[in-house]
């Protein structure tokens, strides 16, 4: 690995991570906060999973994390969005391709020699924090728009893999909304079966464990009803029974304005799951 940014900030230390991926078979960075805690011992981590368009530079330079992950000993972990490279696929799109991983692992040519971001997140890059930095084996994961949907994704099929999850404006029926169809049928193909492997809202009916869901939605987010749609995650975990907390938030869009005015609530909820047991 190499280091390519450090930065003191909150009694602690932002840096920037560069290594070859074996599962993505491609050079990747990562950013990641060390609290002042680690210093003195292990620190459990937060995972960040960022939206389209993003890299692993938005949220530890627009959300103002490191002052919440400092206050609660959280280290933070935020990945890149999708493998990169010349040799990487790619399209003329913000919303497929580099930029645009969906947190899953793709079965479609010529997205499935790289893009298997869902065995990165969860296992990959755990397994090299967790050998490199002063971090615990105590996870929580988060995520805003499709990091959102990745969040709430990687949970869901990875029972006892995290103590709690959160996200914020999430994509949380992609089987049903225009990015996930474009996404879902390049990188998985035409079988809509298949598809519901990668949704919450299919998820929540069959998962093997009951983690809360914490989700904030903005109202004034220009997304809200073609691309994101949290009612029916609501539906979906009421038929279900499934613990989900969803705060609308009205006048709040989907920026970064709206995710650094309520980070601190979520960086709270995460904190008392990652202090239990």
């Amino acid at each position: 690995m190499q280091r390519i940014e450090a930065h003191a900030s909150h009694g602690g230390v932002q840096e920037v991570w560069q290594h070859r991926s074996a599962v993505l078979d491609c050079e990747l960075r990562f950013g990641i906060y060390l609290p002042p805690q680690a210093q003195a011992g292990p620190c459990p981590v937060l995972y960040w999973l960022s939206g389209l368009t993003c890299s692993e530079q938005n949220f530890i330079t627009k959300a103002g994390a490191q002052r919440y992950a400092a206050e609660h000993g959280l280290i933070v972990v935020a990945p890149d969005t999708s493998p990169r490279g010349a040799d990487v696929a790619n399209v003329d799109s913000y919303d497929l391709g580099q930029g645009a991983g969906f947190y899953l692992n793709a079965t479609r040519e010529p997205w499935s020699r790289h893009y298997r971001m869902h065995d990165y997140v969860v296992d990959e890059l755990p397994a090299l924090v967790e050998a490199n930095f002063p971090a615990t084996a105590a996870r929580a994961v988060s995520g805003h728009s499709m990091g959102g949907h990745g969040a709430l994704v990687l949970a869901l099929r990875n029972p006892g893999r995290y103590r709690s999850v959160s996200a914020f404006s999430p994509i949380v029926a992609p089987s049903q909304v225009p990015w996930g169809e474009k996404a879902f049928g390049n990188y998985l193909g035409e079988d809509r079966a298949a598809w519901l492997e990668w949704d919450a809202c299919a998820l929540v009916a069959g998962a093997a464990e009951r983690l809360p869901l914490l989700v904030d939605q903005g109202e004034a987010d220009e997304f809200l009803a073609t691309q994101l749609r949290p009612e029916l995650l609501e539906q979906a975990c009421d038929a279900a029974g499934h613990p989900l907390l969803l705060r609308r938030r009205a006048g709040y869009d989907h920026s970064y304005y709206f995710i650094a005015s309520f980070l601190d609530e979520h960086f709270a909820h995460h904190a008392q799951a990652l202090r239990r047991g």
